[in-house]
């Protein structure tokens, strides 16, 4: 056999070579090539670049025969929406004034009061006798006492109605015509303008112990748990104004959350509690952050089936834990009668041949599950 056919030296010469008259081309290095020509034109092209064409995103379906499933990607979830408050709604400090400012301001209108009496001569004779004053002027009730009158009963009211005592862990929160003017963390006794409305927020951390609320396991078996929520008012204009009720508000998201996040019963596993609880911390405390209050904890503290299925459970608790009991005590027979025989057999005490010692097994069997059946009653 040949094998340089391929590679044997051709004396023909090619076309468009010197025979044909045109420039010579160079001797080809492995004779058995083949060269495709190239138009010039399209070497030297000045076109734009090319629009890029949006394509479809490509469908995988599986091959017959071969038991390939298609791979399908799942859709990725948008960001979830979370709740927003205006976000000029931040809570700022309110002017105050100390309280000596409100009791000087009381006390200057009862001495005005006092002196407009003493000048309309409305006083009797012991007072200004006591006091010292000289005999009463006797002008009698006119404009000028009556105008003298109003001032200071509009400044005694602004003084001793501005009055207000701050305690701890209670906030004021201040509002004129519907506007936020503030909010009063102080304590002790101050004044306020009275032509503020005033409302009251307990800042202090508090917690709430939760009724019964639906909730479900991993398998989606109905059940109920009690929550212990811990939580305090960060925000105080958010939580007065930015919201209805926080407190009712609060109550609806645990409750939304509990029934999102799976509970499992006590008496599994030991991180199940704790990765419920935390679940539940994060969705609640992200969705009470909006209206100014702050969750600590979020945390199952009593978790029972539902009444629907509670007698349907318990009956399968107890089918399980007797499957288990049984369970555990065919394994201690079986080992028990399989160190009976090999002991018999190693140390040669006995020689059995394989029917007499299927017939020991059966018996030491039917000993050993009589021994624990007498032993469990």
């Amino acid at each position: 056999m040949s094998t340089t056919s391929s590679t044997t030296t051709s004396s023909t010469p090619e076309p468009g070579g010197p025979a044909e008259g045109g420039p010579p081309r160079p001797v080809r290095l492995i004779k058995n090539e083949s060269t495709t020509e190239i138009p010039v034109h399209l070497l030297f092209r000045d076109d734009p670049d090319p629009a890029p064409v949006p394509l479809r995103p490509a469908v995988v379906t599986r091959r017959q025969g071969t038991g390939e499933q298609p791979r399908l990607r799942r859709p990725a979830a948008g960001p979830r929406l979370m709740p927003e408050v205006d976000p000029e709604l931040t809570e700022r400090p309110a002017r105050v004034l100390p309280g000596a400012v409100g009791v000087l301001a009381g006390s200057c209108a009862v001495a005005g009061c006092a002196l407009t009496s003493w000048w309309a001569g409305t006083l009797p004779e012991v007072v200004p006798a006591a006091l010292g004053l000289p005999a009463d002027a006797g002008a009698g009730l006119g404009p000028a006492q009556w105008a003298a009158y109003s001032a200071a009963g509009a400044l005694g009211l602004f003084g001793f109605g501005g009055l207000a005592r701050g305690r701890t862990g209670r906030a004021w929160v201040l509002g004129l015509f519907g506007r936020y003017r503030g909010t009063v963390r102080r304590t002790g006794l101050m004044w306020v303008n009275p032509l503020l409305l005033r409302r009251r927020v307990d800042v202090r951390l508090r917690h709430w112990r939760s009724e019964p609320m639906p909730a479900a396991d991993a398998s989606g078996v109905a059940l109920r748990a009690v929550t212990l929520v811990v939580w305090r008012v960060r925000d105080t204009a958010r939580a007065t104004l930015g919201v209805e009720d926080h407190e009712t508000y609060l109550r609806e998201c645990v409750e939304a959350a509990v029934a999102r996040v799976p509970v499992e019963m006590p008496g599994g596993a030991r991180s199940a509690p704790d990765a419920a609880a935390e679940t539940l911390t994060r969705l609640v405390a992200g969705e009470a952050a909006a209206v100014g209050l702050e969750v600590f904890s979020v945390r199952p503290v009593r978790v029972e089936y539902a009444p629907e299925v509670a007698g349907a459970m318990h009956r399968r608790r107890i089918a399980a834990l007797d499957a288990q009991q049984r369970a555990s005590v065919l394994t201690s027979v079986v080992d028990s009668v399989e160190d009976t025989v090999t002991r018999l057999t190693m140390r040669g005490l006995v020689e059995l041949d394989d029917y007499e010692r299927k017939v020991l097994v059966r018996d030491l069997t039917v000993a050993f599950c009589a021994g624990r059946g007498e032993g469990a009653h």
